[in-house]
């Protein structure tokens, strides 16, 4: 699944739109980036839940990762030659529903 797939599929999802991260593409669900690339080639970021992160790392190493960068932050990276796309549709989903039932992020001070 590369990027942009699994940008459409964030993007076919209910409380989803497009738009930025740090200036990078991404998709946001309730103002909460749950998507964007990874610095990292063939891989992109997912932005979860620090329990889910810490469990997929363990149980799927070769598909969700970290760099140092990443370490201590709710961010997992993804593979994006994963065999495993079902997975990460579904961790997709996880991400958006936690953004989703988060409160909106505040307005920033000009």
């Amino acid at each position: 699944m590369t990027f942009e797939e699994a940008m459409a599929y964030a993007l076919s999802l209910e409380g989803t739109e497009r738009s930025t991260h740090y200036g990078d593409p991404a998709v946001k669900a309730n103002g909460h980036a749950i998507l964007a690339p990874g610095r990292e080639a063939g891989s992109f970021c997912l932005l979860i839940d620090m329990d889910t992160k810490l469990m997929l790392m363990e149980t799927d190493p070769e598909t969700y990762w970290q760099t140092p960068h990443y370490d201590g932050w709710p961010a997992v990276l993804v593979r994006e030659d994963t065999g495993d796309p079902d997975r990460v549709r579904a961790m997709i989903d996880r991400a958006r529903d936690r953004a989703l039932a988060k409160k909106p992020p505040r307005p920033r001070k000009r």
